[in-house]
């Protein structure tokens, strides 16, 4: 009997290995899920490195059992609102030549990722010149909502009214929609497609097999050495997100030895700097952790802090909630009671959501919390149990296994 042809997945993103950034290592990471779950896959990425334009890449290589075939791109600056514009129409230009030229199989489906930005757009040149492979759209966050929750476009703009056109027609090719959350699956419902839909989140970039215990150096480093318990703040700190909630948190714990800590950078760090008082001394800076230190950091604390504004409920969902779970740490969600962080927090009972008029009651509970050394156990089991559950990588990537097969039988 003539053996079956393997299922081919062709992943389309703008960036993969080598690059660290956080989501072209999530790419990478389904990719090569993929081969070992019996796949043959294909990467096409740009051939320029994410964080320095000047660093290139082979335009074609094999790495990690995955068959990578870049695409050469002008050097335009992904850091400029126009050098974000101009790669994503070269990259969608690129991708829709490929689509046509590139001998087609049987048993194929695209991965589409969301960057560049309106990246899903592939799939109309895609299924004009494939029509019988299958289209999965990743949807890491959501263009242009995004930029209409972050100001930069009118909601009723001609320019809005032209893409979601467009966006409209794409989703409606597309078979499989992966979102990161409830909230964000609402948001892509207004497009009415036909796709099937999942949520497949982004798993932690580390992964610790057991609850980790904190170095009391980097804990008091962090907290200061008296810390009852210690809340972290840990990444990027940008546009989506923001603080007065956990200023206020703090300030209604002052001298209790519930303590703060910010470690990050992002261009609202400075916003939040100055916003701190003499006054709040619960509240400490540090600086952005290596990978190398990253475990490290993240197990000093007690509890993380998460934070989206309301405005951008369901544009994104942040993934250090999922690092968080990983290192066995609960969670003090800010932002709406509709984001998918928080219903997860209520489901599953791994932290605190913060939102407008909380802030003493959510303090109150802190201040149990730390007198509570049983709590405190129970909570650091639970999360790290969750995750392994729900948001693992294994379990995400057998997810994906089984979402892509079904969309070939369809």
């Amino acid at each position: 009997m003539k053996p079956q042809m393997k299922p081919r997945a062709v992943v389309l993103y703008h960036y993969f290995y080598p690059d660290d950034v956080v989501s072209a290592r999530h790419l990478t990471d389904l990719a090569v899920g993929l081969v070992e779950r019996g796949w043959e896959v294909e990467a096409w990425p740009c051939h320029r490195g994410c964080r320095d334009e000047a660093v290139t890449h082979a335009l074609r290589e094999r790495a990690l059992g995955v068959d990578i075939r870049r695409v050469w791109r002008p050097k335009f600056k992904q850091a400029s609102n126009a050098g974000r514009l101009l790669n994503a129409g070269w990259m969608l230009a690129a991708w829709a030549y490929r689509a046509l030229v590139t001998p087609r199989r049987k048993r194929e489906v695209v991965v589409v990722g969301t960057d560049p930005i309106l990246s899903v757009l592939t799939a109309l040149p895609w299924k004009f010149f494939r029509n019988r492979s299958a289209v999965a759209h990743w949807c890491f966050d959501l263009y242009p909502e995004a930029a209409v929750a972050d100001g930069l476009v009118r909601p009723n703009s001609t320019a809005l009214k032209v893409i979601d056109l467009f966006l409209t027609g794409a989703y409606r090719k597309c078979g499989l929609l992966a979102d990161l959350g409830p909230c964000m699956a609402n948001l892509l419902a207004t497009y009415r497609s036909p796709a099937n839909t999942a949520t497949l989140v982004p798993w932690a970039l580390i992964e610790p097999p057991t609850v980790g215990e904190p170095m009391p150096e980097v804990r008091a480093k962090l907290f200061g050495p008296q810390a009852k318990v210690g809340l972290l703040y840990s990444g990027s700190f940008g546009r989506a997100h923001g603080s007065s909630e956990f200023l206020e948190l703090a300030r209604y714990t002052r001298g209790t030895g519930v303590e703060f800590c910010f470690a990050g950078r992002g261009n609202r760090m400075d916003e939040l700097k100055l916003a701190v008082s003499a006054e709040d001394t619960n509240v400490r800076f540090a600086g952005f952790a290596p990978e190398v230190e990253l475990e490290q950091r993240l197990t000093a604390c007690d509890l993380h802090l998460v934070s989206l504004r309301s405005e951008w409920t369901g544009t994104v969902v942040p993934s250090k909630f999922f690092g968080a779970l990983a290192a066995g740490r609960g969670v003090v969600f800010a932002g709406s009671p509709d984001c998918a962080i928080a219903k997860w927090i209520a489901e599953h009972r791994v932290g605190w959501v913060l939102a407008p008029g909380t802030a003493s009651t959510v303090a109150n509970d802190l201040l149990r919390f730390a007198a509570d050394a049983t709590a405190q156990a129970e909570l650091k089991q639970r999360c790290h149990a969750v995750y392994t559950k729900q948001f693992s990588r294994a379990t995400q990537l057998d997810r994906w296994d089984v979402e892509l097969r079904k969309l070939l039988r369809g």
